[in-house]
C-alpha cells in the first residue's frame, strides 16, 4: 500500500544554494491576488481534464452521497422520534440528561457522516495519486487505499466530530455571537486541515501527524485555499444557473412541464454534484502533490503549481 502512494516525501530535489532556491521562490512563489486567481482557475480545468479521464472517481462522491442519506434518515428518524425538541438545540435551562442526549446523537451523526465522506475521498484521493505517478488508476485502487486506511479514517473522522460539536455547542449558545465566532474558527480550521486528508491517504501517518503536517503546508497555500473555495462556489453558481432559469421558464409554460422539468433538474444538479465532488478533491490532490513533490505531475502546468504553492517549477 506504502509503495503504490509513495510521492517521494521528503526526497525534494535541492537546488545546491539556498540564495538559488529564494531567487527562484521570489521568482514564481509571490504572485498577486489575481496571478492567484488565474492559477486556481487554470488548476481547476486540469482537475476536469484528470477527471473526464478517470470518470469512474465518481463513482465514489455517488456512494457517499447514497450512504449519507441513509445516515440522515436514520439519525432524523432516531432525534425526531424522540422526546426531545428534534435538531433544535435544547435550551441552556435543559436538564442535562436532555443536553447530553441531544449532543451526544449530534456528536454520533458528526462522526459517521465524516468518516463516510473521508472514506470516499480517500478513494478519489487515492485514484488521482496514482493517475499523477503516470499510472491508470482503477475504482478497485481506491477502495482497496480507502479500506487500508480506515483505522486512520476513524481517529481523523473522531477529531473532526469533536471540533464540529463544540463549533456546534459554540454556535448554539450565542446566536448572534456565537455564529460569528464559530464562523471564524471553522473557517481557520478547514484551512489548517486543508492536507490532512492527502497526507493520511498518501503518507500513512496518523491524524494528529497529519494535521501538524497540513499546518506547516497552510503557510504555502493558504491564499490558493482561500480563492479555491471563491472559485468553486462561484463556478457552481454559473454551473446551477442554466437548470434554475430553465425550470424558472417551465414554470411560466404550465403545471404539465413542471413535473418533467424538475426530474430533469434534479438528475441535472446530482450530477453536477458528483462531478464537483470529485473535481475539489482531486484539485486538492493536486495542491498537495506538488507542495510535498515540487515536481509538476503529467499534464499539469509546473509554472501555474509553482505559483500557487510558492516554489520554483519543475516537471518530471
Amino acid at each position: 500500500m506504502g509503495s503504490t502512494l509513495d510521492v517521494g516525501v521528503g526526497k525534494r530535489e535541492e537546488y545546491g544554494q539556498e540564495s538559488l532556491s529564494r531567487r527562484r521562490t521570489n521568482m514564481w512563489g509571490h504572485v498577486g491576488f489575481f496571478g492567484r486567481i488565474s492559477n486556481t482557475w487554470s488548476l481547476i480545468g486540469t482537475s476536469w481534464d484528470m477527471v473526464k479521464k478517470d470518470k469512474e472517481m465518481l463513482v465514489f462522491p455517488l456512494i457517499s452521497g447514497l450512504c449519507l442519506l441513509l445516515l440522515l434518515g436514520s439519525f432524523g428518524l432516531g432525534i425526531l422520534g424522540g422526546e426531545g425538541q428534534g435538531w433544535r438545540p435544547p435550551a441552556r435551562e435543559a436538564p442535562m440528561g436532555e443536553q447530553f442526549s441531544y449532543y451526544g446523537q449530534l456528536f454520533l451523526f458528526y462522526f459517521c457522516t465524516y468518516f463516510v465522506i473521508m472514506f470516499f475521498n480517500t478513494g478519489i484521493i487515492a485514484c488521482a495519486v496514482i493517475r499523477m505517478r503516470g499510472s491508470n488508476p482503477s475504482l478497485g485502487d481506491g477502495f482497496r487505499v480507502a479500506f487500508s486506511r480506515v483505522p486512520l479514517l476513524l481517529g481523523w473522522a473522531l477529531i473532526a466530530a469533536t471540533v464540529g460539536l463544540i463549533l456546534r455547542i459554540i454556535e448554539d449558545r450565542s446566536r448572534r455571537f456565537g455564529q460569528i465566532v464559530a464562523g471564524l474558527l471553522g473557517m481557520a480550521w478547514s484551512l489548517t486541515t486543508f492536507f490532512t486528508l492527502p497526507v493520511l491517504v498518501v503518507e500513512g501517518k496518523g491524524p494528529l501527524a497529519a494535521i501538524k503536517e497540513s499546518t506547516k503546508m497552510l503557510k504555502k497555500t493558504w491564499g490558493e485555499q482561500l480563492i479555491a473555495g471563491y472559485s468553486f462556489g462561484l463556478l457552481w453558481f454559473v454551473c446551477c444557473l442554466p437548470g434554475f432559469l430553465i425550470f424558472a421558464a417551465a414554470l411560466m409554460l404550465g403545471a404539465g412541464y413542471v413535473i418533467v422539468w424538475l426530474v430533469l433538474l434534479i438528475v441535472y444538479m446530482v450530477i453536477l454534484a458528483l462531478v464537483f465532488s470529485v473535481l475539489q478533491t482531486v484539485f486538492q490532490a493536486a495542491l498537495y502533490y506538488y507542495a510535498r513533490q515540487s515536481v509538476a505531475p503529467p499534464g499539469w502546468d509546473a509554472g501555474v503549481l509553482a505559483g500557487a504553492v510558492g516554489t520554483g517549477p519543475s516537471t518530471g
